[in-house]
C-alpha cells in the first residue's frame, strides 16, 4: 500500500515516509510501523475520549482528526496503558509487545530528535516486555536431502521450485531476497549472486555446484514473460508474472507436506536458519 493512501494524520505519515525513504525500511516493515502506530494512536484517542476499549469498536476508530497536540502530549503511562491493553487481547506474546515498544519508541526518537517537536521522547524508559529465547528451528541434512527428493517429484514446474528450494538451503537468504533476484544478478564466471537485502543493502553469495546446477536446469525451462518490465526477474510464476512472496511460501509448504516434514513449523526463513547450521556443521564455516 502506499503511504499517501494510509488513513492516519500527518505526524505518522512523516515518520513513514522517512523510515522508507531515509531510513531506507522495507514496504513491509513500513506496514508493521503503521499497524502498531494505528492501533496506539486508535487507543489514545479512545482512553482520551472515554470510549469503549472492546476490540471490534477500537478497530472502527478514525485517528486521521487526531491533534499534534494529543500526539505529542502522551506520557510514559500512557505507553503502558497501551501494552497492558495489547495484553489483554488476542496478540498476548511478549513477542508482540515487544514489536509494539519497537514502533513506539521509532516514533517518539523521530519526533524528538528528527522532528524537533519535542525536547526528549516521553517514552525514552519505556522498557521491552521480557522474551523467553528459544532455539531456531532448522532442518538436519538429512530432511534437507528429503526435501529436495521431494520437490524433485512430477510437479509440472519442479525445475523451479527445485531451484527455489536449493538456493535457500544452500545460500541463507532471505524470502525477499529470492523473489527480487534477477537474471542479470547472476554471475557465472566467479560463480556469484547479487542480492538486494534489507534497506536496499546489496550483499554477495556464492554459488556452489548444486546451486549453479539447479539454475541451469531452470533456466533452459523458464517461459519468457510477456510483459517487458517482468523479463528481468528470475522466478515466475505460471502466469509468466515475478513471484510473490506468499507463493513462495506455498511452495515450500507444499514440498514440506510431499517429504513427510509439515506440521513442524518449517518456512523459507526456517530454511534460511537451516542454511546456516549446515555451512557450520558440515561445511568447515566458522560463526
Amino acid at each position: 500500500m502506499n503511504i499517501n493512501d494510509y488513513q492516519c494524520p500527518r505526524l505518522l505519515k512523516d515518520f513513514l515516509f522517512y523510515m522508507l525513504t531515509i531510513k531506507g525500511r522495507s514496504q513491509r516493515t513500513i506496514d508493521a510501523y503503521y499497524i502498531d502506530l494505528r492501533l496506539f494512536l486508535r487507543y489514545l484517542k479512545a482512553s482520551n475520549e472515554h470510549l469503549s476499549m472492546d476490540t471490534p469498536n477500537l478497530a472502527d476508530i478514525s485517528i486521521e482528526d487526531i491533534p499534534d497536540k494529543t500526539i505529542l502530549g502522551i506520557t510514559l503511562s500512557d505507553a503502558y496503558g497501551f501494552l497492558n491493553y495489547v495484553q489483554t487481547t488476542n496478540e498476548n506474546n511478549a513477542a508482540t509487545r515487544s514489536r509494539k515498544v519497537s514502533s513506539l519508541r521509532s516514533f517518539y526518537n523521530y519526533l524528538s530528535s528528527k522532528a524537533g517537536l519535542l525536547e526528549i521522547s516521553p517514552i525514552k524508559d519505556l522498557e521491552t516486555p521480557n522474551q523467553r529465547k528459544s532455539l531456531p528451528k532448522y532442518l538436519t541434512l538429512e530432511e534437507s536431502l528429503r526435501l529436495l527428493r521431494a520437490v524433485d517429484g512430477p510437479s509440472p514446474r519442479k525445475e523451479r521450485d527445485y531451484c527455489i528450494i536449493t538456493l535457500l538451503l544452500n545460500c541463507g537468504m532471505r524470502l525477499s531476497e529470492l523473489v527480487g533476484i534477477k537474471k542479470g544478478s547472476i554471475h557465472w564466471e566467479d560463480r556469484t549472486l547479487t542480492l538486494l537485502g534489507k534497506g536496499n543493502k546489496e550483499r554477495m553469495v556464492y554459488l556452489n555446484d548444486a546451486c549453479t546446477s539447479a539454475l541451469e536446469v531452470y533456466l533452459a525451462v523458464r517461459p519468457e514473460p510477456e510483459v517487458e518490465k517482468d523479463r528481468e526477474y528470475l522466478f515466475l510464476s505460471q502466469n509468466k508474472r515475478p513471484l510473490t512472496p506468499r507463493r513462495v511460501e506455498q511452495i515450500v509448504e507444499q514440498n514440506l507436506k510431499l517429504a513427510g516434514l509439515d506440521g513442524r513449523g518449517y518456512s523459507p526463513h526456517k530454511l534460511r536458519h537451516t542454511a546456516a547450521t549446515l555451512m557450520y556443521q558440515h561445511g568447515g564455516v566458522d560463526i
